[in-house]
């Protein structure tokens, strides 16, 4: 696997995490705990910066959740679908707890994982949040 795809890998697998813990209702230590033990088979590099993007978006969740809501006009964090609310928390943690990654990768990276999690209609609403809090950040 490419380091691209490590990546890739590793953010999908950070929203997950992120999902669990939301939905699950279950807090990061528990999610921490049990995500992992059926999945053995992922690269320890993508696993490695999952853990990071998780802990930097579990860390500064209030900041992270913030944020959002300043950048998505008319819409409430717990009315937004769970996926996309917890894919923007984790491009936006990344944001905020790697600087070193270009936000337009950083956009881009979460804009493919939505194709394949989000709804068709999420991808205009998703580049635009992310879009808007990159630009507030500069």
């Amino acid at each position: 696997m490419t380091l691209v795809g490590k990546r890739r890998k590793s953010r999908e697998l950070a929203m997950q995490m992120l999902f669990q813990a939301d939905v699950g209702r279950q807090s990061a230590d528990e999610v921490r705990k049990t995500f992992w033990q059926t999945r053995d088979d992922v690269d320890p590099g993508a696993r490695g910066f999952a853990d990071d993007l998780f802990r930097v978006a579990t860390a500064r969740e209030a900041e992270i959740d913030g944020l959002l809501e300043q950048h998505s006009k008319n819409w409430r964090l717990n009315r937004m679908p769970a996926v996309d609310r917890n894919l923007l928390r984790m491009a936006v943690a990344e944001l905020l707890g790697f600087p070193g990654t270009p936000a337009p990768i950083v956009i881009d990276e979460a804009l493919e994982i939505a194709r394949r999690y989000s709804a068709p209609e999420s991808i205009d609403f998703l580049n635009g949040v992310l879009d808007a809090i990159a630009k507030s950040r500069t």
